[in-house]
This record gives structure tokens, C-alpha cells and sequence, in this order.
């Protein structure tokens, strides 16, 4: 059972804020789609999770804490910072602009479903801390 501002805990808070932050860059993004010469900008998150926790194909070498004297291995308690990113080389539109508003709709869509889901996974965490301290099971 993972403890209440664990790693875990704090992963999924870490992405529910990172998701927070890219409803506001996707949002800029589909606002200024008619500005001249406007580049639309990314928030890139995920990937430096999973990086970090060797989940992306680079994994190499699973690590494992088998004594508590050991150091942590991987991610611990560290949340990468999101980086922002901006495409300053594609042209989509006849003013110069790369903002496909059709596709920054979708992004909009499928980020606002992965927020819901850090939500629900969230306040699923808390339940079941309010459980164990209840003493009911």
C-alpha cells in the first residue's frame, strides 16, 4: 500500500499538475491559431516520467531495494519539471501560423481525459488512506 505523499502519491500529483499546465499551453495554442507567424508550443512531460522511471525503451536494468539500508534506486520521490517546446519549424497556414485547431481540439480532448483519471486515481489513493487510518477493511 503506498503511504499518503508517497512516491507514488506524488507522481500522480506531479501529472495531474503537468496536465493543468498543458490545458493552458494547448489552450494558448488554439486562441492565437489566427495570429501571424504564431508557433504553437508543446508540454512534454510524460516521456521525462517515464525516462526517469525506465519505463521507455532505453530501459536497460531493473533495479530492486531488497534491504532498507540500501539507497533508493530510480525516481524516488523526484518529479521532472515539464518542459515547454516549441515548433519553430513547421508552417500549417497561410499567415505563417502551425496551429491546426482541429488537432490542438483532440489534444485538448484526450488531456482533459487524462486529467479526469489523475483525479479519480487521486481521491481512489485517499479513500483508501481514510480506510486504514478507519481501521475498516
Amino acid at each position: 500500500m503506498n503511504v499518503l505523499g508517497g512516491a507514488d502519491f506524488s507522481r500522480l500529483v506531479g501529472a495531474m499538475r503537468a496536465a493543468e499546465s498543458r490545458q493552458q499551453v494547448i489552450s494558448n495554442n488554439i486562441s492565437n491559431a489566427e495570429t501571424p507567424f504564431f508557433k504553437r508550443s508543446e508540454l512534454v512531460f510524460e516521456e521525462l516520467l517515464a525516462d526517469q522511471l525506465g519505463t521507455s525503451e532505453r530501459r536497460t536494468l531493473d533495479l530492486k531495494k531488497i534491504n532498507e539500508r540500501h539507497l533508493p534506486a530510480g525516481l524516488g520521490t523526484h518529479i521532472p519539471t515539464p518542459l515547454l517546446v516549441t515548433d519553430e519549424t513547421s508552417v500549417m497556414n497561410n499567415n505563417g501560423s502551425n496551429v491546426d485547431v482541429e488537432r490542438e481540439m483532440a489534444l485538448q480532448a484526450k488531456n482533459q481525459l487524462k486529467y479526469n483519471s489523475y483525479v479519480q486515481q487521486i481521491n481512489h489513493e485517499i479513500a483508501m488512506m481514510r480506510t486504514a487510518m478507519d481501521g475498516r477493511g
